[in-house]
């Protein structure tokens, strides 16, 4: 079904690729990614031409990035109507990256609006790439609890996981969803991300393959790492990309 939309295939061509694609920062001027909306529409044009039906983009909320569901809902209007300009028929959506501080939980613990990816309340979350937080595994618990289906953004980027297996398994016994970045499979973040990524693939341990697609650079490099041997390993997995 999906030859003709992305050409060549690996081996293992009976296997869908994702045709959604949940972490992004295509939101023009509001975080570290696009910087304005030619560049959103260059991203989102290469997706599509990828054989992608829908971004769910997912701009920071972070301490520098004060954004609200108000200034992410008016900045993917405008990308929206960017995209019906330039005849773009890709769907887009956005939610957002949460960074787990103080300020997500008072969100959480207030009732606040949370922004979530599809209807069954995914959030996805990040953390300190340093820094090992204290209370994962709890907030976890707290947004299970709370009927959220939280997701960790890129496990194999924090340095705090890469030499500590243990924690991997803790952290992933909680329940909590792992996404992966496609292109730490081709090195493009370090050694020690893609040796991490390759082996939560291998214990099947991956739920979400994301772009995290900041610049027109990612989505070319995204196309590089679709063609590695571990990408259409991780697509033997129950990937769950396409259920948003």
């Amino acid at each position: 079904m999906f030859g003709s939309l992305f050409g060549k295939r690996k081996p293992s061509a009976d296997l869908d690729f994702p045709v959604v694609d949940l972490h992004s920062h295509m939101l023009p001027g509001i975080d570290d990614g696009a910087a304005n909306v030619e560049e959103s529409i260059t991203m989102l044009r290469t997706f599509q031409e990828m054989g992608y039906r829908k971004v769910i983009t997912t701009p920071h909320i972070t301490t520098g990035y004060d954004n609200t569901p108000e200034i992410i809902r008016g900045k993917l209007e405008e990308v929206r109507s960017a995209a019906d300009a330039a005849g773009l028929t890709i769907h887009i959506e956005a939610a957002a990256e949460y960074f787990l501080d103080e300020r997500f939980m008072s969100l959480v613990n207030e009732g606040q609006e949370i922004l979530t990816l599809g209807t069954r309340k995914h959030v996805l979350i990040e953390t300190a790439f340093m820094t090992r937080p204290i209370m994962l595994v709890e907030v976890v618990k707290t947004l299970q609890n709370l009927g959220y289906r939280p997701i960790y953004a890129h496990p194999e980027r924090y340095t705090y996981l890469q030499s500590n297996w243990d924690s991997v398994k803790k952290i992933y016994n909680s329940g909590i969803l792992f996404q992966i970045n496609a292109m730490s499979l081709i090195g493009y973040y370090d050694n020690a991300p893609r040796k991490l990524a390759e082996r939560l693939i291998d214990e099947g341990m991956v739920s979400f393959i994301g772009s995290d697609c900041h610049k027109p650079k990612h989505a070319e490099l995204y196309k590089k790492a679709r063609e590695s041997k571990y990408f259409a390993k991780a697509l033997e997995l129950d990937i769950q990309n396409n259920t948003l």
